[in-house]
């Protein structure tokens, strides 16, 4: 099924990135979502045919419920675009999904995750000369808590853009992302900013939306321990298990604990941010009991020498910090145990890095 993309449009503001040499190393780097101008000159594609990938994500990080979230390495989602003269012009159309559930995701552009950040993309482009066609290729599995979602909206954003010459900004890129987002799993930048921008980022207003990059020391050793278990939660019911309301001391312990939590990533204190990682006393409480094993395998994994663990965005993935690559293995192995144990379920541990480029271009074939 294609989608045409042609419409009419309100001229909005365009607001560009500051220069990759003006933030120190440790300094966060503020980037605004305006809502932008459609370019006035359609482009011409630069490429015949490109692959981008967009990592997996960490959305929340305990105490920052939809304001906080990072990229990990090494797990992500693929998307393949190709000028595809049988498409109309204007038009997107999903040829193939391989990988994790694919059968489950729908080819509907309107309806798939990828779909529309591409019409997004090519909306803000202003294309209305050439039809894409689109292939997703998934590797993280769906409801797994790794901003599966998110993976796939910004690969393809990245893909469209990159066709066309990347004429579009990383602004502009992580609201196409956001538009796909909102229609699937709710109105949150907490997984498609990092996806897109890459390393920890701070989602500092919604309205407008603005971003802050937070930059974790390069010299600082940071190890994601990320136990997923063979068990779906959906997004929107584990938003739905949240409480309505929250008492005074709740938010201020939390508040807290965020600003803690944000002090450690930019200071490389892997200790203190796992100490913050833990402490959420709003989301997680409701959560945790939803996922078989969840509150054993948090004490198992500090019990096994891991600076702090919470549950990663909605969940069932846990997710532990470490400084160490091989005590992190060693630390999923006892959550592995901890998750058949307690909760009657079989998972799987990976150790990653932080990945700190996000979306990006992984092979393209000129014109």
């Amino acid at each position: 099924m294609a989608i045409f993309c042609q419409s009419p449009f309100k001229p909005i503001t365009t607001l560009s990135l500051p220069k990759p040499h003006q933030p120190r190393k440790t300094q966060p780097c503020l980037v605004k979502c305006s809502k932008t101008q459609v370019l006035s000159t359609e482009p011409e594609p630069v490429f015949t045919s490109v692959r981008s990938f967009a990592p997996a994500t960490v959305a929340n990080l305990g105490p920052g419920f939809d304001f906080l979230g990072c990229a990990v390495d090494g797990l992500g989602d693929h998307v393949s675009v190709r000028v595809d003269p049988s498409v109309h012009p204007g038009e997107v159309s999903i040829s193939e999904i391989s990988g994790d559930n694919a059968k489950k995701l729908s080819k509907n552009p309107l309806w798939n995750c990828a779909g529309i950040a591409a019409i997004e993309v090519m909306r803000r482009l202003g294309v209305r000369s050439v039809g894409l066609s689109l292939a997703l290729e998934k590797g993280l599995p769906l409801g797994s808590g790794l901003g599966s979602s998110a993976a796939s909206a910004a690969a393809a954003a990245v893909a469209v853009n990159e066709i066309f010459g990347a004429r579009l900004s990383t602004e502009e890129l992580v609201l196409a992302g956001l538009k796909s987002e909102e229609k699937v799993s709710g109105y949150h930048a907490d997984n498609v900013g990092p996806a897109i921008m890459g390393g920890f980022v701070l989602i500092r207003s919604y309205e407008p939306l603005e971003l802050l990059s937070l930059k974790f020391p390069v010299e600082k050793e940071l190890f994601f321990v990320l136990v997923s278990p063979d068990f779906e939660a959906p997004t929107k019911k584990m938003r739905a298990a949240l409480p309505a309301e929250i008492g005074m001391p709740h938010h201020v312990w939390n508040s807290s604990q965020a600003g803690a939590l944000v002090a450690a990533v930019l200071q490389g204190d892997v200790e203190g941010l796992g100490r913050a990682l833990s402490s959420d006393k709003i989301v997680e409480p409701r959560r945790a009991p939803l996922i078989p094993g969840m509150e054993a395998v948090k004490r198992v994994a500090i019990e096994a020498g891991s600076f702090g663990c919470t549950i990663s965005g909605a969940g069932p993935t846990a997710v532990a910090v470490t400084d160490d690559e091989a005590r992190g293995r060693a630390i999923g192995e006892q959550m592995v145990e901890a998750f058949m144990v307690e909760g009657k379920l079989r998972a799987e541990a990976v150790v990653r890095r932080l990945d700190r480029v996000g979306a990006r271009l992984v092979s393209s074939i000129p014109r």
